[in-house]
């Protein structure tokens, strides 16, 4: 059970305390106890429901479509490559299915990864996305079930950040890779279809959302094409924030009238940050 590598640096999201792996189920000292699924995850989302954000299940099946067919593999080539050699704790806050954490796994056999969505069943499939990765249900805008100061490494692609969290379970020296499209991302498909674009203050709201407690040390921006069939172009409008703004009757028909093969921009913005000491 890939929960055994993560368990030490997990805490319980009631009182804070460390947790156990024992038998089916993780245990504070207090008593408090979180099952584990069957599929390998563990729920530590507590006080609420998943807030109805939450990808669905549909957008999840999109997204691993997509993403399994390796249109984005040069992104998840370029965060691995941004992973500090010698980092033994990952997180993800926000994994989705666990792509992009698995990546950087594979690339660091010495790590182990602690992946973090609100949606279960997100959750659900990347609790299988990689041997060395513990897959945990957890709310990316509440206080995180991750201890201080365990992760060398926090991973956020396409996902809130929450700068104080953020800050608490990174360590002294740690590692902060985000991720976000450019307003050249998905190009021509946002004007074709329709799609929710980038906003022009997307860099700001980043900076804001770390609230000074990080320090930028660099910056790179990704660009490549992608050849995508109808299919996988309703696979990307899918899986992405489009799904929630967009009619779903109608899009088959957009579509439909685009050619069957569509050229297809790929633009992201990778800033590397350190916490501020």
């Amino acid at each position: 059970m890939s929960l055994t590598d993560v368990v030490e640096h997990l805490i319980c999201p009631v009182c804070a305390d460390g947790v156990e792996l024992t038998g089916r189920a993780l245990r504070c000292r207090r008593g408090h106890a979180f099952d584990v699924a069957r599929q390998g995850y563990v729920s530590l989302l507590v006080g609420s429901r998943a807030p109805g954000t939450a990808d669905s299940a549909a957008m999840v099946a999109a997204r691993e479509t997509f993403l399994g067919a390796g249109h984005f593999a040069p992104l998840a080539e370029a965060v691995a490559a941004a992973c500090p050699a010698g980092a033994r704790v990952v997180a993800d806050a926000g994994a989705g299915t666990g792509y992009y954490l698995a990546e950087v796994l594979d690339r660091r056999p010495e790590a182990v990864g602690i992946a973090l969505d609100v949606s279960k069943h997100a959750i659900r499939r990347a609790a299988r996305a990689h041997s060395r990765l513990g897959a945990v249900v957890a709310d990316v805008w509440r206080p995180l079930p991750v201890g201080d100061g365990k992760a060398d490494v926090l991973v956020n692609v396409f996902a809130p950040r929450n700068g104080p969290e953020f800050a608490r379970v990174l360590a002294d020296g740690g590692t902060l890779i985000v991720v976000t499209p450019t307003r050249r991302h998905l190009h021509p498909l946002v004007e074709e279809l329709g799609l929710l674009s980038v906003d022009e203050a997307k860099e700001r709201r980043v900076a804001e959302s770390l609230g000074g407690r990080f320090v930028e040390a660099e910056r790179s921006l990704h660009e490549f094409t992608v050849s995508l069939g109808h299919e996988a172009v309703a696979a990307v409008v899918g899986m992405g924030p489009s799904a929630w703004h967009t009619d779903p009757g109608a899009m088959p028909t957009k579509i439909a009238k685009l050619p069957k093969t569509s050229e297809v921009a790929a633009s992201f913005r990778m800033s590397i940050f350190h916490r501020r000491l």
